[in-house]
């Protein structure tokens, strides 16, 4: 299996995802790892409708998916990963796949983000979610934060100095 592509997004699969990410990464499957869509059959259904062209879609939960990959469910397949926050990647890495490259794309804006560190005008990280962002950089991880492919490359090693 070859994880293909990596993203950090409030929103899930979209049409960013769909339409710009997905493709560029060369996926054969985009994978949505979210317990509550994976749990919700309305919201799964629909956001299945927003598949990528040629490509498979999972929705899952994140203990389905550590399971999957454990048992190497995907090692067939270019598999493009979004969930919306950083610690399904850090579980991930740590269960022995290689996160190479992470998107930081989007996320909830908080609603007091005065202890929240702002990385660009769409992404924001709170305050217990920096040692998880930490462990992903010492582990290897290259983490970008970019909104559509097309923007400037911004390492949020850069910023968490």
């Amino acid at each position: 299996m070859t994880i293909v592509g990596t993203r950090i997004d409030n929103r899930l699969l979209h049409g960013m995802v769909a339409t710009n990410w997905a493709p560029r990464s060369g996926a054969t499957r985009v994978m949505v790892v979210d317990d509550h869509v994976a749990s919700d059959s309305m919201l799964k259904e629909s956001m299945k409708m927003g598949r990528p062209a040629g490509m498979a879609v999972s929705i899952i939960t994140e203990e389905t998916a550590l399971k999957n990959f454990g048992n190497h469910k995907y090692d067939h397949q270019k598999v493009y990963i979004v969930a919306q926050t950083p610690e399904f990647f850090l579980k991930l890495q740590e269960q022995g796949e290689d996160i190479g490259q992470l998107v930081l794309g989007g996320t909830l804006t908080p609603v007091d983000d005065t202890n929240y560190i702002k990385v660009s005008k769409r992404a924001y990280i709170a305050p217990d979610q920096v040692v998880t962002y930490h462990k992903l950089l010492k582990n290897g991880s290259d983490i970008l934060v970019k909104y559509t492919p097309n923007d400037a490359e911004v390492k949020l090693a850069d910023i968490l100095k």
